[in-house]
């Protein structure tokens, strides 16, 4: 009997040994992008509210201009809270579009593996 499995499917070249390297290559690049995208930042900014996210993510800083809002004022203080949610969404989406363009020649290679997940199904 032959030591490869596959041999009985036809074909007989297949490499085990060489996907398998190709595969830790492709993880250890996917691993190199990832802690770059958490050394990265970037900001969104809705009016007087400046957030800045890591490239994964991760909320880092939130900066508000000084005088831009009175804290006795209950509207002024909802307005605050809502231009602090949509700056943190504006830097959020940069933040993925990074993520994107620094994964997707990665992810990308996955296609043409059942089950493998696509780009923008990473999670990150």
């Amino acid at each position: 009997m032959s030591q490869n499995p596959f041999e009985a499917l036809g074909g007989g070249g297949f490499d085990m040994n060489a996907l398998l390297q190709q595969a830790q290559q492709m993880q250890q690049q996917l691993q190199e992008a990832q802690e770059r995208l958490h050394e990265q930042e970037v900001d969104g900014t809705v009016g007087a509210v400046t957030v800045r996210v890591n490239g994964v993510g991760e909320l880092v800083q939130v900066t508000i201009a000084p005088g831009s809002f009175d804290g006795s004022d209950a509207e002024d203080l909802s307005d605050l809270g809502d231009m602090v949610v949509a700056a943190y969404r504006d830097a959020k989406a940069k933040a993925d579009a990074a993520a994107a363009e620094a994964l997707g020649p990665l992810a990308g290679g996955l296609g043409d593996i059942p089950g493998a997940p696509q780009p923008g199904q990473l999670g990150f």
